[in-house]
């Protein structure tokens, strides 16, 4: 047996032998230590509160994590409720601080259970704990009932997204798979690992490179191009070919300049088929210099 199984068998051995405190001692003992910072006291308080620890640390075992550091984070949060507990307003210690156990293990689940993070909004941790047990709650009372209405159900119960329960139950239907470990099936000396089938989908290096070429390239036959355009017919062309926002509309550009937007539209044409010429020229002039 390893120091730290033995450390964890003595720890439950001491919690479980503290004794019971009467609502009027435990009142007594968080008064001295909120009020006198008595230490001797909060040791008492803390130490009949271990086997509350461990109880809901216990409630934890599916998650697949060490025991013994379930009961470390819920100790964290027993100190914590210590703190901030205000024995004047004549709540119980015990049940203060559970709430304070719990959400302590809680995180320790969340940041630990797998190296992808999950959500971190109060419904977020709802779905994550509570999607198994709503899941065969629902399906008991909903018979042949099709998957995307039960993960309704629950997204509203719970208050999220129908996508956030497709994404959790996938999440907790299968623990992390190291992307180095070789594929099943395959010869030991020729296997491949999984990491050898992901697709990046960015650009390759010189498709990066060549893209950054070819932009500055058709942004100076652009400019010159429309160099090429009188002053009217490069105002229409940049207000409706070139415009960031919406297409601005004929009708729109024709009050602009004091005309239809019939007229708009045929110098609109016309300063289309001169930017076309004038780009295949461009075109042609660079085939001739390679």
């Amino acid at each position: 047996m390893s120091d730290l199984e033995g450390i964890h068998k003595q720890v439950i051995r001491a919690a479980m032998s503290a004794p019971y405190l009467q609502r009027e001692e435990e009142h007594e003992l968080a008064l001295r230590w909120s009020e006198e910072g008595d230490e001797e006291a909060l040791h008492q308080l803390v130490s009949s509160h271990i086997r509350l620890v461990i109880a809901i640390a216990s409630r934890f075992r599916r998650y697949g994590l060490p025991i013994s550091d379930m009961i470390q984070e819920g100790h964290v949060g027993l100190l914590e409720a210590a703190a901030r507990f205000e024995p004047e307003r004549g709540v119980r210690f015990s049940t203060y601080v559970t709430w304070w156990i719990r959400a302590a293990i809680q995180d320790y689940v969340l940041r630990n259970w797998s190296i992808v993070r999950g959500g971190t909004s109060s419904a977020q941790k709802s779905l994550f704990f509570n999607l198994r047990r709503l899941r065969a709650k629902l399906a008991q009372r909903m018979d042949s009932t099709s998957t995307m209405e039960l993960h309704r159900r629950i997204a509203q119960t719970i208050g999220v997204s129908r996508e956030d329960v497709e994404t959790m139950e996938v999440r907790l239907s299968g623990s992390d798979v190291s992307l180095n470990v070789p594929v099943p099936g395959e010869e030991a000396e020729n296997a491949s690992d999984r990491q050898d089938f992901l697709v990046d989908r960015s650009p390759l290096p010189d498709e990066i490179v060549a893209e950054s070429i070819d932009s500055g390239r058709r942004a100076h036959w652009l400019q010159r191009a429309m160099a090429m355009l009188s002053e009217r017919e490069r105002l229409i062309i940049e207000a409706r070919r070139l415009h960031d926002d919406d297409l601005v509309t004929l009708e729109t550009v024709g009050r602009r300049l004091g005309i239809s937007k019939e007229r708009v539209r045929q110098i609109e044409n016309r300063a289309l088929d001169k930017l076309k010429k004038a780009l295949q020229s461009n075109r042609q002039d660079m085939l001739i210099a390679a």
